[in-house]
């Protein structure tokens, strides 16, 4: 029996011969978490036409894990790393920056799908470590554990789901009640909740970035390029098509996550979704004394669509929530307006005494997602892999993800490789428009679930 190549079953009936972007990344320049950087060198934009053994598209967390993994598996490969932005710009930037092992969406699944999903995710966390500190990476990683809480009594109701999972596990958790959440994060908003202790957070920006400037030498990383089209060339190999230039490469990665259906690619698989986050300014010296609690601390919600909360190590709050759909990517002022309305009612909800402190920075994000949260992973046509589908968890997904995709193309075998094959796959999307109609039906009666959980 031959080693399966894809966890999506059987190959496409015919592999299409040119596939062309209906729609590019439109995120905008507002993310707080690159604002807050020191501005990049000159990006390297793809002119002319390029040559290499391998392309990969996308400098997200998944893309810059094949690339990385591709050039140190094989040094006499030549790979070329293309993005429509600058590394980690896109979703990968742009994301809450908790490292997900250990999570609701998770504990759902068949109890031995989730126990490979966790080692996989872990596997991530643990190559993420050591190259952050091999190689002086600042991007305030953070150990100390971030927590799981819940507002409503709904979602009170749910966490002994949880906690019971992670006693089968085996894992450690540190309950939590109301006062000792109050203690941790200075808010008397959340009754009940869970520490994991181990749990990782980081700047999620400070780290993409630092992982794409400590690419090995033989990777050749092009930003500011978009590629509007993917052709298969007469025999073997693809050329990928920028404005101004092109790569010609014998086998392609696409690791766009959410962006992959707009170039054809997992469009019955992957559902992008944009997420909004926030970022307020920086507190002052006295707003620092008013909230107490922990000075560095991250939360997510497990009410329906609450926020995702963080007090940062350079003393912001972060308040992520509200989801849109639109595959043409769009956010038009008034999403990100009415997103940035929602980011201050639920920070106000949630810290009174701070009700001078302002929303600096808010931003949007694609997220990629299934039906039933599997994630795609594989050879999907002949020399064409990818990875994408993590629905919010692809800091450790995604990387795990992009090194063992890198394996199974240079045929490298592994245990682990094996459990990424098993896990469960997406279910299939429906065909347009009915995706769309349905997509945003569900998304606004997710948006008015939230209610005063937001």
């Amino acid at each position: 029996m031959s080693t399966p190549r894809s966890n999506l079953g059987q190959a496409p009936r015919s592999p299409r011969r040119r596939r062309r972007a209906r729609a590019l990344p439109q995120d905008g320049p507002g993310c707080g978490w690159m604002a807050t950087l020191p501005p990049p060198p000159p990006a390297r934009r793809l002119a002319g036409e390029v040559r290499a053994d391998c392309a990969v598209l996308g400098a997200g967390f998944t893309g810059l894990a094949v690339a990385r993994r591709l050039a140190t598996a094989a040094p006499e490969l030549t790979v070329a790393l293309v993005d429509a932005q600058r590394a980690g710009d896109g979703a990968s930037g742009r994301s809450s920056g908790f490292l997900v092992a250990l999570a609701h969406f998770i504990a759902r699944m068949e109890f031995a799908a989730s126990q490979k999903y966790v080692a996989l995710s872990r596997a991530g966390i643990g190559a993420l470590r050591a190259l952050v500190a091999e190689r002086g990476i600042d991007c305030a990683w953070d150990e100390r554990g971030w927590i799981h809480a819940a507002a409503g009594e709904a979602a009170a109701g749910e966490l002994p789901r949880l906690r019971a999972w992670l006693d089968r596990l085996g894992e450690p958790y540190e309950p939590l009640d109301a006062r000792a959440l109050a203690a941790i994060t200075g808010s008397g908003f959340y009754r009940t909740g869970l520490r994991l202790p181990g749990s990782v957070l980081v700047q999620p920006a400070a780290l993409a970035r630092g992982l794409a400037a400590a690419l090995p030498d033989n990777v050749t990383l092009y930003e500011e390029s978009p590629i509007r089209g993917l052709v298969r060339l007469p025999g073997a190999g693809w050329r990928l098509e920028a404005p101004h230039g092109s790569i010609v490469a014998g086998r392609l990665f696409v690791a766009a996550n959410g962006y992959a259906p707009a170039l054809g690619i997992l469009a019955d698989r992957v559902l992008p979704l944009l997420t909004f986050g926030a970022l307020t300014r920086r507190l002052t010296d006295g707003e620092q004394r008013r909230l107490w609690g922990e000075r560095e601390w991250g939360l997510l919600a497990e009410d329906a669509m609450g926020s995702s909360v963080r007090r940062t190590r350079d003393q912001r709050i972060l308040i992520r929530n509200t989801v849109r759909y639109d595959p043409a990517f769009a956010v038009p002022p008034s999403a990100l307006a009415g997103a940035r309305a929602n980011h201050a009612r639920a920070f106000l909800a949630r810290f009174p005494g701070l009700a001078g402190v302002d929303v600096e920075h808010t931003w949007s994000g694609v997220m990629g997602t299934s039906p039933n949260r599997g994630h795609s992973f594989g050879e999907i046509e002949r020399d064409l892999f990818a990875a994408a589908g993590y629905t919010g968890a692809g800091i450790a997904m995604g990387t795990t993800a992009g090194t063992l995709l890198a394996e199974l193309a240079l045929g490298i075998g592994s245990p682990g490789l094996d459990d990424m094959l098993a896990l469960p796959a997406p279910a299939r999307l429906p065909p347009r428009p009915f995706l769309d109609w349905g997509a945003r039906w569900k998304v606004a009666r997710m948006n008015a679930a939230a209610g005063p959980a937001l």
